[in-house]
């Protein structure tokens, strides 16, 4: 299987890889929690459209790669519920003022732009509204784990291992996933579900976390493995609503 990545490598890059051990699947866990990073306004823009259209209003929108995305998302979404598996989103937060974004202000000058004063740049998009029985949690910087609720709930469900899906892939993907693995959590990240904003950025960030951190896995191999779990694995999962 050809892998995304392979043009951006040199021959010797990949002589590398394939000397060194790297890149050896550590497969999937029992007791997996979908975890969907950042899917927010702000990084998807309200509609698709090619990225330097859309960053001009959203300054950190992945344009249209983002809304291909987002379907493959909504269908693994939908499988991890059918099977009552958790589904856990986490998106930015910060005061109204911004004066609590800190570092993110020093690499970008268009950090404290509002640009639509009815749509929070946060805010998880509608084509993948959590469900009752999901969880959101806020976090202030790249990783889903830095300073939030993240690890505890995945103590509390009981989870053994993390499917990663969202953006961006470069940042806050591969900061989860990091902080996932030196918590001893096997990690899986779905190839076809991630999005950055520069394609090289993407792909390396997905050879850099197959090498070293989990497994790079197109979404058709995730779903196959979701149909054959049990649907009892989490009984304390919070209750959808009837």
């Amino acid at each position: 299987m050809s892998r995304i990545w392979e043009e951006f490598l040199t021959p010797q890059d990949a002589a590398v890889l394939k000397a060194s051990g790297f890149g050896s699947a550590a497969g999937f866990g029992k007791k997996p929690a979908l975890l969907i990073i950042d899917v927010s306004y702000g990084y998807t823009g309200e509609k698709p459209e090619p990225i330097l259209e859309s960053i001009k209003k959203w300054r950190g929108s992945c344009g249209a790669d983002a809304w291909v995305a987002v379907a493959v998302i909504k269908k693994l979404a939908e499988a991890f519920r059918g099977k009552r598996l958790p589904v856990i989103y986490t998106t930015e937060y910060s005061r109204p003022d911004k004066w609590d974004i800190g570092s993110w202000a020093w690499k970008n000058p268009r950090s404290t732009e509002k640009p639509d004063p009815n749509l929070d740049p946060n805010q998880i998009i509608a084509e993948l509204a959590p469900h009752p029985q999901d969880l959101v949690v806020l976090k202030p910087k790249p990783s889903g784990f830095f300073a939030s609720s993240l690890l505890s709930y995945l103590v509390l469900l009981g989870c053994d291992s993390v499917v990663i899906t969202g953006t961006a892939t470069s940042g806050c993907v591969r900061a989860t996933v990091i902080d996932a693995f030196s918590n001893n959590f096997r990690v899986s990240v779905v190839e076809d579900g991630c999005f950055d904003r520069i394609q090289a950025s993407h792909a390396l960030s997905l050879c850099d976390i197959h090498a070293k951190y989990g497994d790079v896995v197109p979404s058709g191999e995730i779903l196959s493995y979701v149909a054959t779990l049990k649907g009892d694995l989490f009984p304390n999962l919070p209750a959808a609503r009837r």
